[in-house]
């Protein structure tokens, strides 16, 4: 599809990935509408950028949710790509007994799965509407091989390339393609708990992102997710264990 001249929705993308992936597409003749739970983020994401619009929202909110929709088809009814970036991530051992993994689990589960069904069952009649029109949903490595410190985090993640998968089979006779980007480590603030400064840079997955849109790449497996996941097929237990054989050293550090 077209990487220039959409109107986009970013969810999650005043700091990161997202806020990388907002200067890319802006940096493309794209209008991007940022949302974020932090008014002064947003500000600053603005000052940084031209050509976008910021909006105060909480996807894991109904309420917020209803009103961005609502937002959307008055001000921006052209809207033709989603991008869910938002995220949780909570740093834990599942034997450790001064964490509760239910309440970890349900907060992580609506923030990177529940609420992303939630936003693009609304904003899909809008989408349907267009010539051409997108859905990224951004996963994670773990989405294939789940990471011992991140136990609930990567059920979510694998939750979410489960119905990813599925939404791009229900719409593959529309106009509305569905993306999924698979980043690993990334060097952020979001994932400086788990040794984020070893990871990439976001710039890399914008870079694959907007390489894998512009050649209707619908599996963005950027960097060493593609080597995980080609390691995956050959092996489930290789996979795994190269997967946790550093990440074992990092939840120990945390928890020091």
């Amino acid at each position: 599809m077209k990487t220039s001249q959409n109107t986009v929705l970013l969810i999650g993308g005043t700091a990161g990935i997202g806020l990388e992936i907002a200067k890319q597409l802006t940096a493309l003749d794209n209008h991007v509408i940022i949302t974020g739970r932090n008014q002064e983020r947003l500000d600053a994401a603005a000052a940084s950028l031209k050509n976008v619009t910021t909006i105060l929202s909480d996807v894991s909110k109904a309420g917020d949710v209803e009103q961005l929709v609502e937002k959307i088809k008055v001000d921006f009814p052209q809207l033709n790509i989603v991008i869910n970036n938002a995220g949780r991530a909570l740093v834990y051992n599942l034997t450790d007994q001064g964490q509760d993994a239910f309440a970890n689990a349900e907060d992580e589960m609506l923030t990177n799965y529940l609420s992303i069904i939630r936003i693009n069952q609304k904003l899909l009649p809008v989408l349907l509407a267009q010539e051409s029109s997108a859905i990224v949903n951004v996963s994670s490595i773990v989405a294939y091989v789940p990471g011992v410190n991140l136990p609930t985090y990567a059920g979510s993640k694998a939750a979410l390339h489960s119905y990813s998968t599925s939404l791009r089979l229900s719409l593959e006779d529309t106009a509305v393609k569905v993306f999924e980007l698979m980043p690993p480590l990334v060097d952020t603030e979001f994932s400086k708990e788990i040794g984020g400064h070893n990871g990439i840079k976001p710039s890399v997955v914008a870079d694959d992102l907007v390489a894998a849109l512009a050649n209707d790449e619908y599996e963005i497996r950027v960097g060493d997710t593609a080597k995980i996941y080609e390691l995956f097929r050959q092996s489930p237990v290789d996979a795994l264990n190269v997967m946790n054989a550093s990440r074992k050293a990092n939840i120990d550090s945390v928890q020091q």
